[in-house]
């Protein structure tokens, strides 16, 4: 088998799956491509029917990037020759007093002239009659928001990836990493890779890989949970009719239309107790799930019905909640992606700026604020603030 490439990836979900894949459009057969499980294994966070795509987002980098991510996927579709994001509409929700800043999402949409609606509760409940809303709240409607179908995305990358070349090898676990004469090995069980760049993009794994390396990034990874609901209306909670919403405040809830099962979804953002890549279980958590349960039954009723099932998954997170893109310090020819649990709208365009990284050094996408010697990274009094 072949031994000596140009790029390795390390770790094949979301963002690396996108990365085997851009890294092979330009370079074939000189990528490969290591996952420790099997590919499209859901004991990380990148799988399960969906994720919100949004442009609505906090600072204008970051609806800078949003924009381009569209662009990102527009480019797999089309190679792909089949559509993959579904369009609903985004509606974010501000009760009085939220925790989230509005004024933050509106400064950075205006800032990137991205159209917007500002509605007030009655105006929310006559366009979308599910919700159950007080007086006071603001709803801040995005229409270019979407599902971006997770499972199906990987399964693109991953495909196209082959298709141009790369060799991907599942059930790999990397033992270590050395660097020799600006060379650098990959060592998997008996077998020793070599290349000339490489990414991790392994998410609640990443530690593991850049501790050996001088690099431990302050991480806190906590189990989370999505529910599906049977609910009995599910004509109302279709794509056309229902937009993904979220809920601005502490706790934050989130939720989609009826996609990938007859129900809606529902979670809780960062409501997860706080556990490692080797101590989180499979088995939901009840308070958490009634936690959704509360929200909606005061909120969208009509989404409820009998649990279909309720699925569980890692975050992965820096203190400040910013993406880590990056080289590794002392190591120029090794980056990092990491996705501080809401990347995976990100998820194609990350992959292609991690391409360019790898082979060019640089990007022109706006990634300054994503550096790993930021202070929130290696100050160890920075705060944890994790609502985005």
């Amino acid at each position: 088998m072949r031994r000596d490439f140009e790029y390795v990836v390390v770790g094949l979900g979301g963002l690396g799956s996108a990365t085997a894949y851009w890294l092979a459009r330009g370079f074939g057969e000189a990528v490969l491509g290591l996952e420790q499980f099997e590919i499209g294994h859901a004991r990380g966070a990148s799988q399960d029917h969906s994720r919100i795509g949004r442009l609505s987002y906090h600072t204008p980098a970051y609806v800078q990037l949003a924009g381009e991510s569209y662009a990102a996927w527009a480019a797999v579709e089309k190679e792909l020759e089949s559509r993959l994001l579904v369009r609903t509409g985004g509606l974010d929700l501000w009760p009085l007093n939220a925790a989230i800043p509005m004024d933050d999402y509106t400064s950075s949409l205006s800032d990137q002239n991205i159209a917007y609606e500002l509605l007030d509760a009655p105006e929310i409940m006559a366009r979308w009659p599910a919700f159950v809303l007080e007086e006071g709240t603001t709803g801040l409607f995005q229409a270019d928001a979407a599902i971006v179908p997770a499972a199906k995305c990987n399964a693109a990358h991953i495909r196209l990836a082959r298709a141009h070349g790369a060799m991907l090898l599942d059930n790999s676990p990397v033992e270590s990493i050395t660097t020799r004469g600006g060379e650098i090995e990959v060592s998997v069980g008996s077998d020793v890779y070599r290349c000339r760049s490489l990414v991790i993009a392994a998410d609640a794994w990443t530690n593991e890989l850049t501790a050996p390396l001088g690099t431990k990034l302050p991480l806190t990874i906590t189990q989370e949970q999505v529910t599906y609901f049977a609910t009995p209306h599910v004509d109302e909670f279709a794509p056309e009719r229902f937009p993904i919403w979220i809920w601005m405040d502490e706790p934050s809830f989130y939720g989609f239309p009826v996609y990938g099962e007859q129900g809606t979804k529902t979670g809780q953002d960062v409501g997860g107790e706080e556990v490692t890549a080797t101590t989180r279980t499979f088995d939901p958590e009840p308070h958490a799930l009634e936690r959704v349960q509360s929200f909606l039954r005061k909120h969208i009723p009509r989404s409820l019905g009998p649990v279909i099932y309720t699925k569980t998954c890692l975050y992965t997170m820096p203190p400040d909640r910013d993406f880590v893109i990056d080289a590794l310090p002392g190591h120029p020819n090794i980056f990092v992606a990491q996705g501080a649990a809401h990347a995976f709208k990100f998820a194609s365009l990350i992959g292609k700026i991690m391409s360019d990284l790898a082979s060019a050094g640089r990007s022109g996408h706006p990634i300054d604020g994503f550096k790993i010697d930021r202070p929130a990274l290696i100050d160890p009094a920075a705060p944890k603030h994790f609502l985005v």
